[in-house]
């Protein structure tokens, strides 16, 4: 098979519009064009069971027909690059936010995306989470200057809606119940040792781990906290981040710091 013939089969098989490449045939003579059609139909399901497979509470929120719809659109114009499908959906979230039919679910894009989270979390090198007596040891002059290595699977999921309580209710970790009025929710993605967790994060939390996780010192990340929130409360979020298992490591400045 030719090299343009290649490209034509699997455009083919992405797009259901476009006819199949000429010059196909099939072993018994029979009818290439069914054979094709049944063959690029398998290609799709398989696709698209990957994609409910990696977000099952979105496929539970806009249920399994619309699911698949929306995900068959999706494989329409972003197929896969590689035969690892462990990322295969990770641009799921943007092409939800511009899929007209799931407009109006605002909050879907970032379900998506607390989704594709939990999946890098699941995925992620192995390590032990830091105790939570390693910072009872620091001298507290040193606090300050403190800086914290995050866990290989952590991450911080930032929306303006209730996106942790919306994805636990459809992921059977609370019942259903109305959503109206409830304010937006950020979240920490982390796998401590076998489980991937989900924890709603405290007001400034996300901005407070996320400095952290780009370098900032402990009064770096406090003050962008606080300036991020009024209510920020740095032990509260210490206790959480600790309990949750995100940190990994902390360095302490050079002596004389």
């Amino acid at each position: 098979m030719s090299t343009e013939t290649q490209t034509r089969f699997a455009a083919a098989l992405q797009d259901g519009t476009l006819p199949i490449p000429a010059g196909l045939n099939s072993w018994n003579a029979g009818r290439p064009e069914r054979r094709f059609g049944v063959y690029r139909n398998n290609v799709a399901v398989g696709l698209i069971g990957a994609l409910a497979s990696r977000f099952p509470a979105t496929e539970r929120i806009v249920g399994e027909e619309f699911f698949a719809a929306m995900a068959r659109e999706f494989i329409r114009h972003h197929p896969p690059r590689s035969p690892l499908l462990l990322s295969y959906g990770d641009d799921f979230g943007n092409f939800a936010k511009a899929f007209e039919p799931a407009r109006a679910l605002a909050y879907l894009p970032d379900i998506i995306r607390l989704e594709i989270a939990r999946g890098h979390a699941y995925h992620a090198a192995d390590a032990q989470p830091m105790a939570g007596d390693v910072l009872a040891a620091v001298d507290p002059s040193r606090l300050a200057g403190l800086t914290f290595v995050m866990h290989p699977s952590a991450s911080v999921v930032r929306s303006p809606h209730p996106v942790v309580t919306i994805w636990a209710m459809n992921a059977g970790e609370m019942e259903i119940a109305p959503i109206a009025g409830l304010a937006g929710e950020d979240a920490l993605i982390v796998r401590p040792q076998m489980n991937v967790e989900v924890h709603r994060l405290p007001p400034g939390g996300a901005v407070f781990l996320e400095a952290l996780q780009t370098g900032s010192t402990l009064a770096a990340a406090v003050e962008s906290a606080s300036a991020d929130s009024a209510d920020f409360n740095l032990s509260a979020n210490i206790a959480g981040a600790l309990g949750a298992g995100a940190f990994a490591a902390v360095h302490q400045p050079p002596a004389g710091d």
